[in-house]
């Protein structure tokens, strides 16, 4: 096959896109593909329209997408997954068996039924050497065990978020970067770590959303501690609200809540 074009395929709906090769030129977004991923032939969606392979600017190699998928394709696909949740069944039983620390959250046969992937996570590294044979022995088919982090597990299962939208992961982000208590500093959060946790059990993903309006619409305020006087009344900035765009200012028991157009009626004072 003479790879022509590029575009972006998923293999789940919660998934990442990733490139593939191709000699079909007019793939439609959601079309079914057959595509040779890393685990196999892997029915997947088209997430991206297909482009000129003379733009593609990247060093990673790209995969085939094989063919269009077929309703024989589909057939096995959704044959596969029925097979797949016999295998976490199994899975489990086994890994109680040996009494290993690992959880498997999802299982996944390629098309063909060579290769089943199955996807655990744990605290640790866990020697799953026996579990292997075992596995291999009953399926017939190579056995992959793919550890993954808590980001992962969330995407994977899903569930309801803070706002009681579904998650962002499982539902349109694919790149989770890591976030820092500092981004909570920053949108004046309350430090109160269980709520700003989401279902992984890491900072929310959506602390990144609103990060750098706040960072923008800061650079119009005075520091916390910067002192401002009334007359003879030395007021020291305790609080701001950006949305509302006011300051507090604090003299004792005198507290003034003012806004960032009235504090210019006041007087900075220099330490």
């Amino acid at each position: 096959m003479e790879i022509t074009h590029y575009a972006g395929v998923k293999f789940t709906s919660a998934g990442k896109a990733y490139y593939f090769g191709t000699d079909i030129s007019d793939l439609k977004i959601g079309e079914k593909v057959v595509a040779e991923s890393i685990r196999g032939l892997q029915v997947g969606e088209i997430a991206s329209l297909p482009v000129e392979i003379v733009s593609y600017n990247s060093s990673l190699e790209l995969k085939p997408i094989i063919r269009r998928a077929t309703p024989d394709d589909i057939l096995l696909y959704e044959e596969n997954i029925k097979r797949a949740k016999d295998a976490m069944r199994i899975a489990m039983e086994e890994i109680n068996k040996l009494g290993l620390d690992m959880r498997p959250i999802d299982a996944e046969y390629a098309l063909d039924g060579t290769k089943l992937t199955i996807t655990y996570v744990s605290d640790d590294r866990v020697d799953f050497r026996e579990l292997l044979k075992v596995l291999a022995y009953k399926f017939h088919c190579r056995i992959e065990l793919r550890q993954v982090g808590s980001r992962d597990k969330a995407r994977m299962v899903g569930g309801i978020g803070l706002c009681g939208l579904p998650l962002c992961c499982s539902t349109f982000l694919t790149n989770m970067e890591g976030i820092s208590i500092n981004r909570a500093k920053n949108q004046m959060l309350s430090l109160n770590i269980p709520k700003l946790s989401g279902h992984c059990g890491k900072l929310i993903c959506c602390l990144l959303y609103e990060d750098d309006a706040y960072t923008e619409m800061k650079k119009d305020f005075p520091r916390i501690g910067e002192l401002y006087a009334d007359g003879d009344t030395v007021f020291k900035i305790t609080g701001m609200n950006l949305l509302s765009r006011t300051v507090k200012l604090e003299c004792d028991a005198d507290i003034r809540f003012v806004s960032l157009a009235d504090l210019k009626n006041y007087r900075q004072v220099k330490r």
